[in-house]
């Protein structure tokens, strides 16, 4: 809480006022920076001023480190074809939901691709004896008009062949005829063959064709940029009117409902941190604490600093944005009873921490180490015991001026 400027103005003199003279009243080891056990001049205490008991408070043990909030999912989005591009139908700022149409691409010449590869097609089913439009690309080689055209053939040489080997036989015809129809017998063989290969090789360019009707379809397809994800859009790159090579960046697409909160843990606390560890953050312009679950540990400590990346999944109410700055403290031992001191009641003098102690009536200053803070607390280390007195701020500036007017 702030407090009026003159009492600002007046703190740091008083009490520079007070330890002066606490220092010079008290023992020589009192002026040392360390715990001092001695007795310190006592100072009386002003009348009605409050006084703050030292005392066992339940307390967390956690971890201070800094960190920023990240998108959960972020993209790049780009056409996979080149093109002239005829609409973008978001800007910075917009929200979209997955599957709404962002980008459109001029599909004229994807759409005289596609009829092209169609009628490649239906020529290619036509040389197979197959109807011009179909899904059903299976042919019967026997059944086709090339392969029946070799078989006819094949059948009269063999059987010419038969008849051949019979003259011969009886002694009628020459041996010559005989080797003129083995001889016809073997082109009509092979050509027979032939045809079978012809089909064959037919049927695999109806296969390519049938490819190339899916990709041109794809391609057309892929005139049409929408969103993969739910998110907003953070950039934008083209302008309707400009021409655009097959992967180019057009937009950048964040996630927003769900943020990654990153942070860096020095190497010295690694050893103490567990997934499922409770994520405290406030981050700047917010008077918001924000509580997440520690989800996922990098493997390896960075050797660059000595850190190792800690990340934590965030839901957002909608205040958060990607990119912001946040103060974490990571949970890694529950509420457990410790010596507090009232934070109003620790000073610091010359970067020593210091409390004035009220016993009999007077105040004795008393040089403490602090260790955690947790709300209105310290956490005492050294220099105070359970159920002491110590006076808060207020009663120090009081007795300061007491001091003063000596």
């Amino acid at each position: 809480m702030n407090r009026p400027d003159t009492r600002n103005q007046l703190f740091p003199a008083a009490l520079a006022a007070l330890a002066t003279l606490l220092v010079a009243c008290g023992p020589a080891e009192q002026s040392r920076p360390a715990v001092s056990k001695a007795k310190a001049q006592p100072t009386p205490v002003p009348k009605g001023l409050k006084t703050l008991r030292v005392e066992p408070r339940p307390m967390e043990r956690t971890i201070t480190v800094f960190g920023s909030l990240a998108p959960l999912d972020h993209a790049t989005l780009s056409t996979k074809v080149a093109g002239r591009l005829e609409s973008v139908a978001v800007d910075l700022g917009s929200t979209v939901q997955r599957g709404d149409l962002l980008v459109q691409v001029e599909p004229q010449d994807f759409e005289l691709r596609l009829r092209q590869t169609e009628a490649a097609l239906a020529q290619a089913r036509a040389r197979l004896g197959l109807p011009l439009s179909g899904d059903d690309d299976k042919v019967d080689l026997d059944t086709t008009s090339t392969v029946q055209q070799a078989h006819a053939v094949l059948d009269e040489a063999v059987r010419v062949r038969a008849r051949a080997q019979q003259l011969v036989e009886k002694g009628i015809a020459p041996k010559a005829e005989l080797e003129t129809a083995q001889a016809s017998h073997a082109v009509a063989f092979n050509k027979h063959r032939d045809a079978i290969e012809e089909v064959r090789n037919r049927q695999a360019q109806l296969a390519e064709r049938r490819a190339d009707l899916a990709i041109a379809r794809q391609q057309l397809a892929d005139t049409r940029l929408f969103a993969p994800f739910d998110g907003v859009i953070q950039e934008r790159h083209a302008r309707r009117g400009e021409s655009l090579n097959a992967g180019a960046a057009i937009l950048n697409l964040v996630r927003m409902d769900t943020l990654r909160l990153r942070v860096e843990i020095p190497e010295r606390e690694v050893a103490r941190l567990q997934i499922g560890q409770v994520v405290r953050f406030r981050t700047e312009g917010l008077t918001n604490t924000f509580v997440a679950t520690l989800q996922r540990l990098s493997p390896a400590i960075r050797e660059d600093n000595r850190m190792l990346t800690a990340e934590a999944d965030v839901k957002n109410p909608g205040v958060l944005r990607p990119g912001q700055f946040a103060r974490t403290e990571i949970v890694i031992a529950p509420a457990e009873p410790i010596l507090c001191v009232p934070r109003s009641a620790v000073v610091t003098f010359a970067g020593i921490e210091k409390v004035f102690v009220v016993k009999d009536g007077h105040l004795i200053e008393r040089i403490i180490r602090t260790g955690r803070v947790s709300g209105g607390w310290m956490e005492v280390l050294e220099g105070l015991k359970g159920g002491e007195d110590v006076a808060d701020e207020a009663t120090v500036i009081a007795a300061a001026q007491v001091v003063a007017g000596q």
